[in-house]
């Protein structure tokens, strides 16, 4: 879990896109499956789980506040849960890397205990907004205070939680399932409404391990009080990790290329929706399900991509895939424009501005704009070359990385470390699908 910025890619112009793999796993759901199997009453079982430096540092926080997890051995954790109020305090700040996931879902799981703590991270995540969550939990009587500007570390003090209605400004999966955990240990109900769907892992999985949720449209309601019951869960393929494929094998010719066990949960999928809009050809090979998530294969060949205005009602569906969306957008033919989607700029970068420097260095021209900005593709014409920086942003380095499939000469990419957090192993996969991709110091 170091903070050294010194891996740097160099990934060689074109390449191609073929074969059969499989993505690790989600990371939303592997982060939710720690959680609530550390809650459950029972043992827990979970297959698939994502083993990149996001997801190990809640592991890590739940074994700091005396949950035993064995593993993760290829993928597969047994975990010991200790009940809603069998958490220990933790001896030391509870650190979460780079995850903005684990900071803000475990404030409001902590919210309710009966013991302090202190939650850090590493520089970037101490940059990341944190009030977003703060202030409904403290509408909700929990105690908690910031470093100046609404920063971390996030010091939460024990206090009694009631029920809340809360009215979200914008659709963020992070607030609303900071918000159901907190209700788990508040008096009352509380009642969520979404300005527009996002992804709803947290209420599927906690039905999973059998504590009542509803949904009325875009209203979610859960009443504090109740217990959760250890399951099994299988973690599918993450389709934040499969984007990256998704759209490299649509802008590479002669591409065929097949991603196995694959989430599409429809909260998750305006990647799909968007590419498709765009002329990809993305084929649902077959279609199930597991552990209450649906699952498919996904098959994608090239096709020539169409510029678009990309619908408002699918940027929350596909808020952090627009990195390697942007890379779509900048080889197709004629404009894509994006609006409505100012949560791009508080990530782990700002992703719409960084993302913007390196089309700029790839020649592609753009408009940056408030809540979005507008691309001018170049299908039928490489992309330049040159020397990007991710700023520690581990999707803007996979994009660019995606990008030389299309380049007239080699792409290097600073700052790389970060890649590790999201997608162990993206680098080996890359290379066995056809690219060429060097990491040096």
């Amino acid at each position: 879990m170091n903070e050294q910025h010194d891996l740097v890619y160099l990934v060689s112009p074109g390449g191609t896109m073929g074969g059969e793999i499989r993505v690790p796993g989600d990371k939303s759901m592997s982060h939710r499956s720690i959680m609530l199997g550390s809650l459950a009453e029972g043992t827990c079982t979970v297959e698939g789980f994502l083993e990149g430096e996001d997801s190990l540092c809640t592991l890590q926080a739940f074994r700091d506040m005396g949950v035993k997890i064995e593993g993760p051995t290829a993928g597969k954790l047994v975990i010991h849960g200790v009940g809603l109020h069998g958490l220990k305090a933790p001896a030391a700040p509870l650190y979460l890397g780079n995850s903005g996931t684990s900071m803000r879902l475990l404030s409001g799981l902590l919210a309710g205990q009966s013991f302090a703590t202190v939650l850090t991270g590493d520089s970037s995540l101490s940059r990341r907004p944190m009030n977003r969550v703060a202030n409904p939990l403290r509408s909700m009587g929990a105690v908690i205070d910031l470093e100046a500007g609404g920063l971390a570390p996030l010091r939460i003090t024990p206090a009694a939680l009631h029920g809340i209605d809360y009215e979200m400004p914008v659709a963020s999966a992070q607030v609303k399932s900071c918000i159901l955990l907190a209700s788990l240990y508040a008096e009352g109900e509380s009642r969520i409404v979404e300005p527009a769907p996002c992804r709803d892992h947290t209420e599927r999985m906690l039905r999973g391990f059998g504590y009542e949720v509803q949904t009325h449209g875009n209203e979610i309601s859960i009443k504090g009080g109740g217990s959760l019951k250890a399951c099994h869960i299988d973690v599918p393929a993450d389709i934040s990790s499969a984007a990256f494929f998704l759209v490299g094998a649509s802008i590479c010719p002669g591409a065929d290329l097949v991603l196995r066990h694959v989430g599409i949960n429809p909260t998750r999928i305006g990647v799909i929706n968007i590419l498709r809009m765009m002329g990809a050809d993305i084929e649902i090979v077959r279609e199930y399900v597991a552990g209450g998530e649906p699952v498919a294969d996904l098959r994608v060949r090239h096709a020539p991509l169409r510029g678009i205005h990309i619908p408002e009602d699918q940027v929350p569906l596909a808020i952090d895939e627009f990195p390697v969306l942007f890379v779509a957008a900048a080889c197709a033919e004629g404009e894509t424009v994006l609006s409505g989607a100012e949560e791009l700029r508080v990530k782990e970068s700002d992703r719409i501005q960084a993302m913007a420097d390196g089309l700029a260095v790839l020649g592609v021209e753009h408009e940056v704009r408030p809540d979005g900005i507008a691309i001018q593709g170049m299908a039928g014409r490489p992309l330049g070359k040159g020397t990007v920086n991710s700023h520690g942003d581990h999707r803007i380095a996979m994009a660019f990385t995606i990008a030389a499939l299309q380049a007239s000469g080699p792409i290097e990419i600073l700052d790389c470390n970060n890649v590790a957090t999201s997608f162990p192993g993206f680098a080996s996969l890359v290379r066995s699908c056809g690219m060429s991709l060097e990491e040096k110091s």
